[in-house]
């Protein structure tokens, strides 16, 4: 078994194609000295892997990993995350802070979305890359630390460099050594085993048969562009698994699910932004029909085991699966009166439910439900919240926000 193999089992990444072998394989030769990495590649590609990998082959792999997403933080408070403040800083600084760059010390930090820091955290990033110093926001007193940085961006930092948005400076001190992510369209051999995979995980989630690909819809999977790389497959893979009845997808049900694009620019931070918000929205709707349709499941078998324990009737057996999967022409989550979604429990055929009426939600009730069910399950962290809703952690903090969402 080859390194690489080794690696790839032990972080779960899934792949056989030479482009991403040949940057696991510089991940896994730079990561035992403290050289910094840039890793650069577009949004979706999986970039987050490489970080991990260094640090967990690196001597630094007993201590601290901290991972920052730069674009998630507020320019105002920035500094103060990474560097820590003093006392008395400003307002609301009620007490002394340390900073990630004084908690990891000895460890990695993972600098993700880096393109994103104002001209000022900049310059401090700088110093501390130069001479591993830096200072508290509010001190005059300087302090030192020793951190291996990882950074990643999906910007071309070349042309921030020219229009003046990123140093020149800092860009060739955190590229040291630089780290390729390949593009999804790249590797296609890829492309129908990380399908299966994410169709695979929402099947065990939600106790459902897992759909597979017919040979058209295979063929046409990869050699669609995907511009939205790993992250737009997974989204497309669970869409389907939520919507089809049929377990076996085609050409003609798999095209419904690809948006017509050209080969043109990939997504980037900016270029996702404009259709982040209905992309969230599409995602809760979808996760309301995931958890719906367990909640039925649940709810069915507890009646059966109340009628057996009874001992009046013999429990019916647990409706198959494919019998709670809305058709084509029954969707499930419409469009309602005033701009909501009308989301409709599905039950089978037999089950008399014809008079239940139809629970009317707006998109704003059914954003927060999942939004606080999952920041609970997760005890109020942000990143794990985010990962379990398929969103950015930066469209998670948006979304707190714009629903008036009090975290505890």
């Amino acid at each position: 078994m080859t390194e690489t193999t080794t690696v790839k089992q032990r972080f779960g990444i899934i792949g056989t194609s030479p482009l991403l072998d040949r940057a696991l394989e510089v991940a896994v030769r730079v990561a035992p000295t403290d050289l910094t990495v840039l890793v650069t590649g577009e949004s979706g590609v999986g970039k987050e892997f490489f970080p991990q990998v260094i640090h967990a082959y690196s001597a630094r792999k007993h201590n601290k990993y901290i991972a920052v997403n730069c674009a998630a933080i507020p320019e105002g408070t920035i500094d103060s995350e990474l560097f820590g403040h003093e006392k008395g800083a400003f307002t609301g600084a009620f007490e002394a802070r340390k900073g990630y760059f004084e908690e990891a010390d000895g460890g990695t930090i993972f600098l993700d979305e880096v393109a994103e820091l104002p001209h000022s955290t900049q310059a401090r990033l700088l110093r501390v890359l130069q001479t591993g110093e830096f200072l508290r926001v509010g001190s005059s007193k300087v302090q030192k630390t020793d951190v291996r940085v990882v950074a990643a961006t999906n910007v071309d930092l070349p042309g921030a460099i020219a229009s003046g948005r990123f140093r020149e400076d800092l860009y060739y001190r955190l590229g040291t050594v630089p780290i390729a992510v390949p593009a999804l369209r790249e590797r296609p051999e890829d492309i129908p085993l990380l399908f299966r995979k994410f169709a695979a995980d929402v099947a065990v989630q939600y106790r459902m048969p897992a759909v597979t690909l017919d040979d058209g819809a295979r063929q046409l999977l990869t050699e669609y562009y995907w511009r939205g790389n790993i992250r737009q497959l997974k989204n497309v893979a669970e869409q389907v698994s939520a919507i089809e009845q049929t377990r076996v997808i085609t050409a003609a049900t798999l095209r419904k699910y690809l948006p017509e694009q050209h080969a043109g620019a990939p997504m980037t931070a900016g270029s996702m932004r404009a259709d982040d918000t209905v992309s969230a929205e599409r995602e809760l709707l979808y996760k309301v029909l995931f958890d719906m349709r367990a909640d039925i499941n649940d709810l069915k078998r507890m009646m059966a085991e109340l009628m057996q324990g009874a001992g009046t009737h013999r429990p019916e057996p647990a409706p198959d699966i494919k019998a709670l999967l809305p058709s084509a022409a029954s969707p499930v989550v419409g469009a309602a009166p005033g701009g909501g979604y009308a989301v409709t429990p599905v039950f089978a055929e037999s089950e008399d439910v014809t008079d239940e009426p139809v629970r009317e939600l707006t998109k704003a009730d059914v954003q927060r439900e999942q939004i606080v069910r999952a920041l609970r399950n997760n005890h109020g962290r942000r990143r794990e919240a985010a990962r379990e809703l398929f969103m950015s952690e930066r469209t998670l903090y948006r979304k707190i926000k714009e629903l008036g969402i009090e975290e505890n």
